[in-house]
């Protein structure tokens, strides 16, 4: 029997891939199948082409991507994100904030950070209507609650991409909801033309206007034993659950944040880097990809939050204070999550 080439051997590889995706799309169990929750990945890492770019609001474009093989894309839910791999290599997550409903498109926001890592500067500089970009997922780490009664959701600045599709799906299935959409001023809040045919639910506060949120009077309005989702900047998400429990101990508080927690708890301790040869001293309020990134810059990394597994390492010597939400026991037995788990005693031997 003659051997396939290596060219055939891809094309075939591609033909099948592709008629896995038809019966798979048109499956009707397709949209369970491929439900995102916080640790499972569909499986997919998916070409697709920025059909469009639009400027959103001041330092905010969004994104629509389109499968490059026209066949529909994954199904998602409101919360879920995409992987997204930057031309430059760099890996980031952004949530979707389309309708779930159409698998023809995912459509992504962006809010360009000049002090950032330049994720957010390669999309606002660099990118093109008609580039290509792999993604991966959706997956899903803010997913909707569906059984409560009401539901008051809290956004802030760029927080309210994931929470777009949440009140979405809260009007088309008729359950009682309230959004206080907080900003700097109305023209940083995108999406705000989006929502106004929700007027009523919908309470646009901007600083400039309204002055800094009063986030306890926010949430004590919120109604008897209701849904609290909860997206926004650190000085906005770090105070929710003391308040929350103060306010309203009867609700319950759902949230996303777009940056890294704050290390609580944290002791000092030092990480040596077998095959760089390199040691490097990780402080009690830094995590230890921060310290790692000093000495390895190009690390990789993504969520920063111990929930994707992009920053896993391999543990070769020392204990480990895990603090992920994503290995499994027999993972944690040689490996850790560097973004947010750290020593528990003693300094750790990586293999990086």
């Amino acid at each position: 029997m003659r051997t396939a080439t290596p060219s055939r051997a891809m094309r075939l590889a591609a033909v099948a891939s592709q008629a896995y995706r038809r019966v798979f799309a048109a499956s009707r169990l397709a949209p369970l199948l491929s439900r995102p929750n916080p640790v499972h990945r569909t499986g997919y890492d998916l070409d697709v082409v920025v059909r469009r770019i639009a400027h959103e609001a001041e330092d905010v474009v969004s994104l629509t991507l389109a499968p490059t093989d026209g066949y529909p894309l994954p199904a998602w839910l409101p919360g879920a994100h995409l992987d997204v791999f930057l031309p430059s290599g760099r890996q980031r997550q952004y949530s979707l904030c389309g309708n779930p409903n159409d698998r023809s498109v995912y459509r992504i926001a962006v809010r360009r950070m000049a002090d950032g890592d330049g994720g957010s500067r390669e999309i606002h500089d660099g990118l093109s209507e008609g580039d290509l970009l792999r993604v991966r997922g959706p997956r899903n780490a803010f997913s909707l609650v569906g059984t409560a009664d009401a539901y008051l959701f809290v956004a802030g600045g760029i927080g309210i991409t994931p929470i777009l599709p949440m009140v979405r799906a809260c009007h088309e299935r008729g359950a009682p909801w309230r959004l206080v959409y907080l900003g700097r001023s109305r023209t940083s809040m995108p999406f705000l033309a989006e929502l106004e045919r929700h007027d009523g639910a919908v309470d646009i506060r901007p600083d400039d206007e309204y002055g800094p949120p009063d986030l306890a009077a926010i949430l004590s309005h919120a109604p008897r034993g209701a849904a609290v989702c909860l997206c926004g900047p650190p000085p906005l998400m770090a105070p929710a659950q003391r308040i929350m429990r103060s306010v309203n101990p009867s609700g319950s508080l759902h949230a996303e944040r777009f940056s890294p927690p704050t290390v609580a708890g944290g002791q000092p301790f030092a990480i040596h880097l077998r095959r760089s040869d390199i040691t490097v001293e990780v402080g009690a309020a830094e995590s230890a990809l921060a310290a790692i990134r000093r000495a390895l810059p190009d690390v990789t990394y993504s969520c920063r939050q111990g929930f994707c597994g992009t920053c896993r390492v391999r543990v070769l010597d020392g204990e480990v204070e895990h603090r992920d939400r994503l290995l499994t026991d027999t993972q944690r037995r040689d490996s850790m999550l560097v973004c947010v788990s750290r020593a528990a005693a003693g300094p750790l031997v990586l293999d990086l």
